[in-house]
């Protein structure tokens, strides 16, 4: 029974303190002394006013509403508050305070007028929650006083504080509980009001309020808000109304049940308190919407507006929400509670009766669905209690890890949270005793949890049980809803708003007396007994089977279970290596939980009396399946793995010597659980259970002594029996009960001990020297348990990686024993203080924990002793790698293991055997880092694994710590990454000691950066290994060197002298000069030296060594090339031909004007070497244009240059006639500029036809059958080719032609747009079309209409005559860098034009090279879908970059064709103006697409036109900074891509191109070294002396090498290789036909990068050695596995042709012939097939040989048709070939075709016999045998029948007709004239006669048949 009422107070308002804001004051409390039981609470004035006491001018209608007051016991108080008016004239406000004299300033409305009102409050203060029957007990007080009642107000407040009633109902109400649960008060005014208790006091009480919070937020809202109580978020409720305030608060707590909420609650906050709102912990604050302001400053409070039904969450602020599916499932139905008709709102006949319910149902079924939830969210806890302690009370803890675990949700945030918080805590700690009365609640997730689970997915059902759930809790809160009547008088309306007098003073007397009446009465009374019904709590289903139905199918299959098994069987019978072969699948099966339970469980069963001795091999397997098992536990160990773990790790061991083991604890120690102290608790209080209930187990059996009783008792669960136990509590003598409390607190003791122990076991590393747990945990921190490594880390070193030892640097903390005791200690504390062990047995723990430790310290030194004794574990055998002639050793191999990248082929997951991991050495040498090793997999153990590249090449070395898969610990490892698309990621051994890594890293990095280019490998290679540390020493071209200085000193002094007056001409130093003046290399020379007086002409101070050096300069390659192209010949006299348009320039020689230059260059015979200086002056780097190609058939000129100084571009496209007032240097030199490019121009044939069509028509030769159309076609597409490549707005009116029409076969493209078929196209070439870059904006709009022949309107829309002379094209083309170009206006009468093109600068392509590296080569595998291969591939835009070069230079490749020049000057003119000249000399040229022209062009273009090759290789410390730019590698790549394209017009192969790539990087030739060809000649590269000695392997230049290399074996040329004549190359530039190169993908990791030919192992030893094995084991099968990343595919699956080459070799080899070179035996194959085809005047002999040997023969490999000539009729082949789209450049003979199908001669004879044949001209006939074979459709003719050599064949394919024909001259005589006929075929007439009329019908008849049929 409990108090109504405990206190009844009267509030006023306080006249007396008037200053400031107005204050309430207690007027009259009852009773005055307070309850013991409950005090009274403080500061209820300030709630009866939350918004501040105040007068007002009118009468307010009365109020009521109840706060919420929470006392120091966290007891909470209920308020009810009625608050009405009261009148108080201006007398009583004076009388009050007549010395405030500004008591009208501040409230004037109120003094002025004539009445005032103040508030008076009347509070009910209760312990109990019946808000309604306040509020009507109230009201009958203020109606006693208003309405002038004659009961006396004291009587009824007596009777009010008297009123006794029931906390809580019986479960079922009967007739006596009925009295309990209806109490009948009244408080003697007539009233009668009925009281009905809840059955069940455990369960809230709420009304309607949470029905009525659901209508306000809505359903979101209130879901995010009740997720936000549950994780402990700040919660504030703002209302107008402060009844809804204490609605929503009470509302929001209803649905939390069973969880109660225990911070701070407070439904109606004063305003005088709002700062309670910054307090830090969580809170739910209601607060008037008048203080809405106020709390708009609040960060990290969730406001939820009841008035406007919105909730608002702060930025800062992340709420947890409930698991999927729960969420969906809850939100459905609380949508069918609270709309119904939601679901039948579609339904066309909707259910008549669809109503929600009423507010107070719908609220009872509301909160169902949240109890349903809770049920389902905790279902299964009961299984995860852990009880410790029995008597005197249960203690009880819940295991939080195993309950996520087998609920599948450990990485659930918001179950985390919940089980973390305060309120599930409360939640343990009152429903964890097993012995207590239920509830609902506990009913539901016991009894009903397999309902729930049936019914989850179908709503319906589970709402039926919801609507159960909502009737209990309605009935529990109405036991009686029939009897709720209320007999309550109010107040009139008049009475209400009447004056009455003042609420009287009440007599305290009365009141007292009647409280001290119950009272005493209440004293002697007997006390009323509600007998509580107690029982044991059932615990539900258990967690086992409710859980994980979607748990992995992998991890439990049974397969794997069994490898597991097997494994631990071989392990204990020392079956070593089928262990060792299944060890692998182990560990990966391991992975799965499964997996690693059953681990544990076999592992169980081998140890015997808790020890199990092993020897080494059993204990490194045992351990390494440990380790393997724990990596992938979590921190929180939910799956209870590592707790399985714990017994076992301390009983398996190995003896180590006498009297010493070595535990498998002190190997399995580098896992994070064991630092976690909830991992710790959790098993202690698991151990302290088991022992627990052992502990009652064996008194029972004592007591019963009846064994079968306790054989039925084992197996109840500890619950159970501690429930039993407390049940039989009560009925214990005190002696019993005293000794069972000290046996549980003696067993709580001893397993505290054993935990410290088993904790010191797992925390002291083995070497206590090294701190390794501390860096890797928070043991160092004393405070928390939190880890605050990170932070430690982050402060200790930022620059530092991870893995240093940056956290703890105290000396406190590093000591190992100490921060282990803290640890223990904290552990200890926090156990023994729940679990109620003694102080004394506390202290004892605590001074015997340091013991502990200790001694086991001394124990582990010995064991660390001898394990370092132990023979090491047998490690594979290092295997040393092949040296290069040369190369040498720097490091000898430290042991290392080689992990798996980003690439998935080597580690088995594609399919294939796992290469890596592998274990082996890395080595370093002067020139290459190699790793080679052995796979750890045992099954492909016998494999050798290596990686290699050279270390030049490196580009990226980054630490890591890797922690492999069979080994116990993390170590240190680096990855390193190279530009030949390779990867290493190395673990080192830990065999390896750190400061040795650290002497291999700097050894590394002084080889790939040396101080100087000659300490790179090409120039050290052959001499000492040692690293060179100064290159001061003298080398053997000193005296070379020294000449070159003279040299240059000399040429200055010359070109000093010839501008002695005019001095500033003297070109700027080179170091001044470029706009990359700090990326350039100090040059020792400057320009402006002092002359010497001892200094003589030129000529006098060369030597005859130094004239042998000029001769070499006029030999070197370019020159030849040069008189190849008639550029100019450099005769000894330099004398030259006055009729040539270009000179050989000697201007250079000396390297003055241009050091970045060839010492010789093509300029124009007009241009006298003076004015190259002037026009030098206004080009970047000084590279002016000149010529490097000219096309032989139009004579159009290829230049090159830099770009153009800012300075000199306004003035370059000034009109010459433009008036400038003062004639500046930049104007002269901008003529002189313009004098240079008039020069070019009047050099071309096309010049001086500029009177008329100026078309090329004149200048082709007559065989071109070039017509003007086809000309204005061309220039047609030129114009819009150029829009294209600069951006145009738009398409020129038609794509252009894709095919280019040969004479043999006509190959068109699909696309043929319809202009070409109007006249011929031209004859050359083949044709790519380009798309435009979208990145390119528009441009100047003059340009490309000109070309494109479109007319362009003057403002007065007449042409003007120069723009109609030249209005198709112009003669000089400069494609120029867009961004130099801004400003400048073109004129027209220039004959040049300018193409502004956006190109890729430096930048771009090295960020985009390493993007295509790391998409290439990932460092690290990714399951992202956009980390895929070709998503990475595309980030990198690499293709967009090829694209963009190839697309320029196929445009300047149709500008040359169709006859004009072009200049390319762009950026400095080595980079992409190198790539563009290149590729179009390539296309245009058929001569570079040879091996021999391919170098030359390269030597020609890249070498001496001075491409940065050590700069942009960052190959000394010097470039070091700026970084690796691909820009030669980006070349290749497009030549690769034209080679895919055109794979007949290149002779050499994609090998060829691989090979430079991987040694323009790798330094081990010198010819990819230095900058330019100046640099060379100062270093004595450029001419090496022929006669100097070295050893014969040692090459210094890459083209001696190819050369040598390509006599040996033709991996260099391409068979595939028939040219056409003069062929121009025209390539597709889409990007969609650009094909990712397999040199960026490829690897072969049995033998290492394939492009050091002479690593690679010779195979026919191979073939050797396996014939004595062949012999003796019998017919072994030829086949053998091929994989794709371990395999040299071009070797273990060669093509034909070089099989056949081999073989032949191979024999030649057997027989003891000389071995004859491939290339003559190839030549003579081609020889013979050219004989052939001679004979049938077959034109192209390779055609035919590639298809004999069956290789796919494209002339071009993109779709295309043929295209047959009208006339002739489409036979044979015709349709085959249109069918597998293979464009031929001529028909196939189709003898060819079948000439590998050897046959018998009789099989394909259809008809045969002698015919008359006539021959040539002036021949005569003759006998011959013919043979018609239907089947190869071919007539073939032989001298004799005998005879088996073919001599020639006519292709049926070919006939036309058959046709009787007239004797001619020298026809045989005696034969009939009707004998006679003709046959007639597309390319001759063949004339025959048969021996008679008969055998002539035949013949005729019988072709006639093979015709038709086909």
């Amino acid at each position: 029974m409990a108090r109504l009422a405990d206190y009844f107070v009267v509030v006023g308002y306080d006249l007396d303190k008037r200053e400031g804001e107005g204050q309430g004051r207690i007027l009259q409390r009852f009773p005055e002394k307070d309850w013991e039981d409950s005090p009274f609470p403080q500061g209820i004035e300030l709630f009866c006013q939350p918004s501040g006491w105040q007068l007002v001018p009118e009468q307010q209608p009365a109020s009521f509403f109840m706060a919420v007051l929470t006392d120091i016991n966290s007891e909470r108080n209920y308020c009810a508050c009625f608050t009405f008016w009261e009148a108080l004239d201006n007398t009583q406000l004076q009388k009050a305070g007549p010395s405030e004299g500004d008591e009208a300033d501040e409230e004037p409305s109120v003094s002025r007028a004539e009445k005032v009102f103040g508030p008076k409050s009347l509070v009910l203060v209760s312990r109990l929650d019946h808000m309604e029957v306040f509020r009507n007990c109230l009201s009958l007080v203020y109606t006693v006083h208003v309405e002038h009642l004659t009961v006396p107000l004291e009587t009824v407040v007596g009777n009010l504080l008297t009123c006794v009633i029931p906390i809580a109902g019986g479960a079922q109400p009967g007739l006596e509980e009925r009295e309990e649960s209806l109490r009948t008060i009244t408080l003697g005014a007539g009233d009668r009001q009925v009281i009905q208790t809840p059955v069940t006091d455990s369960l809230p009480v709420s009304g309607g309020s949470v029905a009525q919070l659901f209508r306000q937020l809505g359903i979101l809202n209130v879901l995010c808000l009740f997720c936000a109580a549950l994780t402990e978020h700040k919660i504030l409720f703002l209302s107008s109304s402060y009844q809804r305030l204490t609605d929503a608060c009470r509302g929001l707590l209803a649905i939390m049940f069973p969880l109660k909420y225990s911070f701070t609650y407070v439904p109606i906050l004063p305003g005088k308190l709002l700062e309670v709102l910054s307090t830090p912990t969580p809170f739910i604050i209601g607060v008037n919407s008048f203080f809405k302001l106020e709390t708009q400053e609040l960060l990290d409070v969730i406001i939820a507006d009841l008035d406007g039904g919105t909730v608002t969450i702060p930025e800062c602020v992340h709420i947890s929400l409930l698991p999927e599916p729960l969420l969906q499932q809850t939100q459905t139905l609380l949508s069918m509670v609270l709309d119904p008709e939601l679901e039948v709102a579609d339904h066309a006949f909707p259910p008549a009766s669809n109503q929600p319910s009423s507010l107070k149902i719908q609220d009872k079924e509301i909160r169902s669905v949240f109890l349903w939830l809770f049920a389902r969210l905790f279902q299964g806890y009961r299984w995860c209690l852990h009880i410790i302690r029995i008597h005197p009370e249960p203690v009880i803890r819940f295991h939080k890890a195993a309950f996520l675990g087998k609920r599948s949700l450990s990485e659930d945030d918001f179950l985390m949270k919940v089980l973390d918080g305060m309120a599930f805590a409360g939640f343990v700690s009152e429903r964890g005793p097993p012995y207590r009365t239920t509830d609902l609640f506990d009913d539901l997730v016991a009894n009903q949890a397999r309902r729930i689970r049936q019914a989850e997915c179908d709503s319906h059902r589970t709402m039926s049980h919801v609507k159960e759930l909502a009737e209990h809790l309605f009935k529990n809160e109405n036991p009686y809803p029939a009897v709720s009547m209320h007999k309550i008088q109010r107040p009139s309306e008049t009475a209400q708003t009447a004056q009455t007098a003042p609420f009287p003073s009440l007599d305290d007397v009365s009141v007292e007396l009647f409280v001290d009446h119950a009272a005493a009465k209440l004293k002697t009374a007997p006390p009323v007994v509600k007998a509580e019904v107690k029982a044991l709590v059932p615990s539900g289903p258990s967690l086992g089977d409710t859980v994980d139905r979607n748990g992995h199918v992998m991890a439990n299959s049974a397969r794997r279970l069994e490898v597991v098994r097997n494994c631990i069987t071989y392990i204990f019978e020392n079956k070593m290596l089928e262990a060792k072969k299944l060890m692998p699948a182990v560990l990966r099966a391991l992975k799965g939980r499964a997996a690693r339970v059953c681990l544990t469980q076999e592992l169980n069963q081998h140890v015997l009396q808790n020890r199990a001795v092993l020897d080494d091999q059993q204990f490194d397997y045992i351990v390494r399946m440990m380790n393997c098992t724990l990596q992938d536990c979590s921190h929180m160990d939910e799956h209870g793995i590592a707790a399985a773990l714990l017994p076992l790790v301390t009983a398996f061991c190995r003896k180590l010597g006498s009297g010493i083991t070595q535990f498998a604890y002190s190997c399995v120690q580098e896992h994070t659980v064991w630092t976690n102290m909830q991992f710790w608790e959790a098993m202690f209080y698991s151990d302290v259970q088991n022992h627990i209930r052992a502990l009652y187990l064996e008194t029972e059996e004592e007591e019963q002594g009846n064994h079968q009783g306790v054989d039925s008792r084992q197996e109840l669960s500890a619950l159970e029996l501690a429930s039993e136990q407390s049940r039989l509590w009560p009925t214990l003598s005190k002696e019993l009960q005293t000794e069972r409390v000290q046996k549980e607190e003696s067993t709580v003791f001893s397993q505290a001990i054993h935990y410290a122990n088993r904790m010191s076991y797992l925390l002291l590393p083995l070497d206590t020297s090294k701190n390794r747990l501390l860096r890797s945990a928070g043991l160092g921190d004393v405070e928390s348990v939190s880890n605050s490594y990170v932070t430690n880390s982050i402060a200790g070193s930022m620059a530092e990686s991870y893995d240093t030892e940056s956290g703890f640097e105290d000396a406190e903390s590093s000591d190992v024993a100490n921060s282990v005791v803290r640890f223990i200690n904290r552990f200890v504390d926090k156990v023994c203080n729940e679990s109620g062990v003694t102080n004394e047995h506390l202290k004892a723990l605590h001074t015997m924990i340091p013991d502990i430790v200790q001694m086991h310290i001394e124990t582990l030194d010995a064991v660390h002793r001898e394990s370092k004794r132990l023979p090491p574990i047998q490690k594979p055998k290092l295997l040393r790698p092949a040296l290069l002639p040369g190369e040498e050793l720097v490091m000898e191999g430290m042991r290392v293991h080689l992990v798996p990248d980003g690439r998935e082929e080597a580690t088995g997951l594609m399919g294939g055997p796992p290469l890596l991991p592998a274990e082996g050495a890395i080595f370093l040498t002067t020139y290459r880092l190699i790793f080679r090793g052995t796979p750890t997999d045992p099954l492909v153990g016998e494999q050798v694994v290596t990686r290699s590249f050279p270390i030049a090449s490196l580009t990226k070395e980054k630490r890591i710590s890797v922690s492999l898969p069979m080994d116990q610990f993390v170590q240190e490892g680096l990855q390193l990454r190279s530009c030949t698309f390779q990867l290493m990621k190395i673990a080192f051994d830990e065999e390896v000691a750190s400061d040795l890594a650290e002497v291999f890293r700097k050894h590394m990095h002084k080889l790939r950066y040396p101080p100087h280019i000659q300490n790179t490998f090409a120039f050290t290679v052959g001499q000492s290994g040692k690293l060179v540390s100064e290159h001061k020493a003298k080398d053997k071209n000193q005296s070379l060197k020294t000449l070159s200085k003279n040299l240059v000193k000399s040429a200055k002094r010359t070109i000093g002298r010839q501008y002695v007056t005019k001095k500033k001409y003297t070109p700027p130093a080179w170091e001044n000069r470029g706009s990359f003046q700090s990326e350039l290399d100090e040059d020792e020379i400057s320009v402006s030296e002092e002359v010497e007086p001892s200094s003589l002409t030129l000529s006098s101070t060369i030597r005859s060594s130094d004239r042998q050096t000029m001769s070499n300069v006029v030999e070197r390659a370019c020159c030849k090339d040069y008189q190849r192209l008639g550029l100019g010949t450099l005769s000894n006299s330099l004398t030259r031909a006055k009729n040539e348009p270009f000179r050989i320039s000697t201007v250079n020689r000396m390297y003055a004007y241009c050091r970045s230059y060839p010492g010789l260059l093509i300029v124009p015979q007009s241009i006298p070497d003076e004015l190259l200086q002037r026009i030098c002056r206004c080009y970047r780097q000084s590279r002016f244009p000149v010529v490097c190609w000219r096309s032989t058939r139009t004579k159009a000129v290829l230049l090159r240059s830099a770009g153009l100084h800012a300075k000199g571009v306004v003035g370059f496209f000034k009109s010459p006639n433009s008036p400038a007032t003062v004639p500046s240097q930049a104007d002269s030199t901008s003529l002189e500029q313009e004098k240079y490019l008039q020069a070019i121009i009047s050099s071309m044939p096309s010049y001086s036809e500029s009177s008329g069509r100026n078309t090329l028509s004149g200048f082709t030769s007559a065989h071109m059958n070039t017509s003007d159309l086809s000309d204005r076609l061309r220039t047609g597409k030129l114009g819009a080719l150029i829009k294209q490549v600069a951006g145009g707005k738009e398409d020129a009116p038609g794509t252009f032609s894709r095919g280019a029409l040969t004479q043999r076969a006509k190959v068109i493209s699909l696309s043929q747009p319809k202009v070409s078929t109007k006249g011929k196209s031209s004859p050359r070439g083949k044709w790519g079309s380009i798309r435009g870059s979208g990145r390119l904006s528009a441009y100047n709009p003059d340009v490309g209409t000109r070309l494109g022949a479109k007319e362009s309107p003057q403002a007065n829309g007449a042409l003007t005559e120069a723009l109609f002379l030249r209005q198709q094209r112009a003669l000089l083309y400069i494609i120029g860098d867009k961004a130099q170009l801004k400003g400048g206006k073109q004129d027209s009468f220039q004959q040049w034009e300018v193409v502004p093109i956006e190109v890729c600068d430096v930048r771009q392509v090295k960020n985009s090279f390493k993007k295509l590296m790391k998409a290439c080569v990932p460092s690290s595998a990714s399951s992202e879908p956009n980390m895929s291969f070709l998503r990475c591939l595309e980030d990198s835009e690499w293709m967009s970059l090829l694209h963009r070069v190839l697309q320029v230079s196929v445009l300047v490749v149709e500008l040359l064709d169709a006859g004009s020049s072009v200049m390319v000057s762009l950026e400095d003119g080595w980079d992409v103006t190198t790539q563009v000249v290149s590729l179009v000399q390539l296309l245009s040229d058929p001569y570079y697409r040879t091996l021999e022209g391919f170098r030359l062009l390269l030597e020609k273009e890249w070498m001496s036109f001075g491409h940065r090759f050590s700069h942009r290789g960052a190959q000394t410390v010097a470039s070091q900074s700026s970084g690796f730019t691909p820009v030669f590698l980006q070349f290749l790549d497009c030549v690769h891509q034209i080679h895919l394209q055109f794979p007949m017009e290149f002779e050499f192969s994609q090998y060829y191109l691989k090979f430079l790539a991987y040694h323009c990087v790798s330094n081990r030739f010198r010819t990819f070294l230095l900058d330019s060809d100046y640099e060379r000649i100062e270093l004595g590269v450029l001419y090496e002396g022929k006669g100097e000695r070295r050893p014969p392997q040692i090459f210094k230049s890459v083209w001696d090498y190819i050369e040598r290399l390509n006599k040996k074996t033709p991996v260099f040329y391409n068979y595939m290789f028939a040219p056409e004549d003069d062929e121009v190359l025209r390539p597709y530039t889409f990007i969609s036909n650009l094909k990712v190169w397999d040199f960026y993908t490829e690897e072969a990791l049995s033998e290492g990068p394939l492009y050091d030919w002479e690593l690679r192992p010779s195979r026919p030893e191979k073939v050797q050695d396996e014939g004595p094995d062949k012999a003796e084991s019998g017919p072994k099968s030829q086949r053998h596995v091929v994989w794709p990343c371990y395999d040299d595919l071009s070797k273990t699956l060669p093509d034909s042709i070089s099989k056949l080459l081999q073989e032949l070799q191979n024999l030649e080899a057997e027989l003891g012939l000389s071995p004859e070179k491939w290339k003559d035996t190839w030549d003579k194959l081609k020889a013979t097939q050219r004989q052939e085809g001679r004979q049938e005047s077959k034109p192209s002999f390779s055609s035919s040989l590639l298809m004999s040997s069956n290789l796919s023969h494209q002339r071009r490999s993109q779709t295309s048709y043929l295209q047959d000539s009208p006339s002739s009729l489409t036979l044979g082949l015709d349709r085959d070939a249109s069918a597998t789209s293979t464009p031929a450049p001529g028909r196939q003979s189709t003898s060819t075709l079948y000439s590998q199908f050897q046959s018998s001669e009789s099989e394909n004879r259809s008809f045969e016999g002698i015919l008359y044949k006539r021959g040539a001209l002036l021949k005569p006939w003759k006998p011959r045998w013919f043979v018609l074979d239907k089947t190869k459709h071919q007539l073939r003719y032989y001298d004799t029948r005998q005879d088996k050599e073919c001599k020639g064949m006519i292709e049926l394919a070919e006939v036309e007709t058959v046709v009787p024909a007239t004797p001619t001259m020298g026809a045989p005589k005696n034969v009939d004239e009707k004998a006679f006929f003709d046959l007639k075929t597309t390319r001759r007439v063949y004339n025959f006669c048969a021996q008679d009329i008969c055998h002539a019908a035949q013949w005729t008849e019988n072709i006639q048949n093979c015709l038709s049929d086909a």
